[in-house]
């Protein structure tokens, strides 16, 4: 069985693949190269597959290894300037992540494909999606590294709330040199009685907007924040917030980075 091969649109489609893809990596890894330098990336990268095609190699395995290995590799060293190992096997990854997510987009309006144009508007319609799912991965990645549940206990009570760690609170206690946590104040009402607010002691703050302050805190027995492992913090100190935290109500409290 023949196949008619017209080598000049081989190489305008994988020039084009390649080019969104150069991009989806780039935007993956947050690297600066240049428009111009992903499309020198995309020549190389086309060019490679096409001379790996036309050639007379007998073995499928080697044409397999030489896709793999020498056109994605130079055609990331080209199109993104990548240098070190690290960054090259980050890229790589990426690479393969960004053509399995493209490819099932492409595959899924494959049937109604009936034109070139056609073909490349879905291709840049893919791109954006991929960048899209690929932020929603990341931010919920970052949304798992900061958010924590958290139990709180005074007296014979416990308490379980939702905790974010930020690393611009750096409140501490002027007295004792403790770290101090930031709770929202319609979930104090909510969880203390006017007896658990007996010894109240005051903490100042900076903050923008407002030069300095004050907020009402309290010392609890003992707080969970449960991680990977639970992590126990002792005679913990909670201030209460003037104001609610989280406009959502994603978080109940904002939990001081200098506990870990």
């Amino acid at each position: 069985m023949y196949y008619e091969l017209y080598v000049d649109v081989l190489f305008l489609v994988n020039f084009m693949m390649d080019y969104i893809l150069l991009l989806i990596v780039r935007k993956m890894l947050q690297c600066t190269a240049t428009h111009g330098r992903i499309c020198i990336g995309a020549v190389v990268g086309s060019l490679l597959t096409c001379l790996v095609v036309i050639l007379p190699i007998p073995y499928a395995i080697v044409k397999l290894i030489l896709f793999h290995v020498l056109v994605n590799t130079c055609m990331i060293r080209v199109g993104l300037k990548i240098k070190t190992i690290r960054s090259f096997l980050k890229a790589i990854i990426m690479l393969y992540i960004g053509s399995f997510l493209l490819g099932g987009i492409m595959e899924v309006f494959q049937p109604y494909v009936r034109v070139g144009s056609l073909f490349l508007l879905i291709a840049i319609i893919g791109y954006y999606l991929v960048v899209a799912i690929w932020r929603f991965i990341s931010y919920i990645q970052r949304w798992n590294q900061c958010h924590y549940m958290v139990d709180l206990y005074l007296g014979d009570k416990k308490y379980q709330i939702r905790g974010m760690i930020d690393t611009g609170n750096g409140l501490r206690d002027p007295i004792s040199g403790k770290p101090v946590n930031i709770l929202d104040r319609h979930t104090a009402r909510k969880l203390f009685r006017e007896e658990d607010l007996k010894d109240v002691r005051y903490i100042p703050y900076q903050s923008i907007g407002k030069k300095t302050g004050v907020l009402p805190a309290i010392q609890l027995e003992r707080m969970c924040i449960l991680k990977d492992t639970e992590c126990w913090v002792e005679k913990p100190l909670i201030a209460i917030s003037e104001e609610a935290i989280s406009q959502g109500g994603e978080y109940e409290m904002i939990l001081n980075p200098n506990l870990f």
